[in-house]
């Protein structure tokens, strides 16, 4: 057996020493020969402690492993061998991944360890979620505006959107229910709203049936999206 000459600095590792001694032995790693890996790895473990190298725990520990591994695989039925010895090639295989992508990385020297990532857009809640005394906040709205113009009139524009908006009355709107149920006879609650184009004529809507329901004139039946009203005819009030 050639005797092994390298330096202990070349070894990351007690893998990158297995990884070494396999490839210079031209061995397959998912079918490692212990006899020729064991002996080779014992022997440089020998030569450092000969040298009064620092020996790290690491290197210690795959010796002693190897040592059992080659011991059990020498028993007659070895199936704990044959997992352990493929749990070490997984590892292996794994370590041979991470230093060829590391072999890689020390190639690039244009922007390495540089890390560029354009702004996102990040959306926030503009919802105002403090809670302020009242008092609080009219002396706010007075030190912003000032004491003189506090007692102003507000301007008209103020109230164009209220003046402009039609007025739905109720008058209407029970003639209105009554017009569609003497049609049908019954329908269901909510489709006397379809068709609304206001909230003023939803409401006006809404009271037409209360003040018909008071006068005695409907009956109303059921709950929800599933109440049916129907005229109260002359023989069932």
């Amino acid at each position: 057996m050639d005797k092994l000459e390298y330096k202990l600095e070349v070894f990351e590792g007690p893998l990158d020493l297995l990884l070494y001694l396999i490839s210079k032995n031209k061995l397959n790693i998912n079918d490692i020969e212990l006899s020729v890996i064991v002996d080779q790895y014992i022997e440089q473990i020998r030569a450092m402690q000969q040298s009064d190298m620092d020996i790290a725990s690491e290197f210690l520990e795959m010796a002693s492993r190897l040592i059992y591994l080659k011991t059990v695989s020498l028993l007659p039925k070895h199936e704990e061998a044959e997992k352990m010895k493929e749990e070490l090639a997984l590892e292996l295989m794994e370590y041979e991944r991470c230093r060829k992508i590391a072999k890689l990385f020390s190639t690039m020297t244009d922007g390495f360890d540089t890390f560029i990532k354009s702004p996102e857009k990040v959306e926030f809640d503009k919802t105002y979620t403090n809670v302020h005394e009242k008092e609080l906040i009219l002396s706010s709205y007075i030190a912003a505006i000032g004491r003189g113009k506090r007692r102003l009139p507000p301007p008209t524009n103020v109230f164009s959107k209220i003046v402009a908006r039609k007025i739905v009355s109720v008058s209407s709107k029970i003639v209105f229910v009554l017009k569609n149920l003497m049609r049908t006879g019954n329908k269901k609650m909510v489709r006397l709203f379809d068709g609304a184009q206001s909230r003023s004529e939803l409401v006006a809507t809404f009271l037409a049936v209360l003040e018909l329901c008071k006068a005695n004139r409907v009956h109303l039946e059921g709950s929800g999206d599933e109440m049916e009203i129907s005229v109260v005819r002359g023989d069932n009030k």
